[in-house]
């Protein structure tokens, strides 16, 4: 409080819905914090948090660093995962840091990674489908989202009207957990997806035939650079 921050506590998420008013855009709370410790990380829970505190920034306080928990805290939308081990300049800086939308993550981490053989390792990537539950078609709607490509250009490349798009479009975001087209493709290149980039890239030409300057009009011939005999 002595860091301009105005703090309210709640035994559990449950009280916390029941006693806080549906704030307005401008007065509701900057920052949600979780104590794992006391309140194990539900999905439901929390996406009735989001819903109900929809400008508010996700943050869990753990007893100790848990690269599971953490992994799932962000899949459930988190901006931190702070472990509560840290001095309170640190929790105050970290704190301002989320408030700011930037994400942050435990220092502990870069340990955890040291120990694991490979990056791939570490994050433990899903397949998509498996996560998800995505269907073939929504897959291939997401991966155009990566590149950021409108309906109008996903409805041309994959042939479909652009209101088939849309509704897909709407069910990968359902599925996926997520507001808009941008976090569904940050979701995405999380869990190792690429986009089609070999698809949307202009084609080159194999053979390119460049005319000899005797064949080109008079005023171009000037511009043509001399040839050796």
């Amino acid at each position: 409080m002595d860091r301009d921050f105005r703090v309210c506590q709640y035994p559990n998420i449950a009280t916390a819905l029941q006693k806080v008013e549906v704030p307005e855009e401008d007065t509701g709370p900057s920052l949600l914090l979780i104590d794992n410790g006391t309140e194990e990380l539900d999905a439901d829970s929390v996406e009735v948090l989001q819903r109900r505190f929809p400008c508010s920034y996700l943050v869990v306080l753990s007893d100790r660093f848990d690269f599971q928990t953490m992994l799932k805290a962000f899949r459930l939308g988190a901006m931190g995962y702070i472990i509560k081990e840290i001095s309170c300049d640190r929790l105050v800086a970290t704190l301002q840091l989320v408030a700011m939308g930037e994400r942050v993550l435990p220092p502990q981490l870069a340990d955890e990674l040291q120990s694991r053989p490979t990056l791939t390792d570490a994050l433990e990537i899903e397949r998509p489908v498996d996560a998800a539950s995505l269907s073939d078609r929504e897959l291939e709607i997401l991966r155009w989202l990566i590149m950021g490509c409108p309906n109008k250009v996903i409805s041309k490349r994959m042939d479909i009207s652009e209101a088939t798009v849309k509704v897909h479009v709407k069910a990968v975001l359902r599925k996926l957990r997520v507001k808009n087209r941008t976090q569904a493709a940050i979701w995405a290149a999380n869990h190792g997806m690429r986009g089609r980039v070999s698809e949307i890239e202009p084609a080159i030409p194999v053979e390119v035939t460049i005319p000899h300057p005797a064949q080109l009009p008079p005023l171009e011939r000037l511009a043509a650079p001399l040839s050796r005999v």
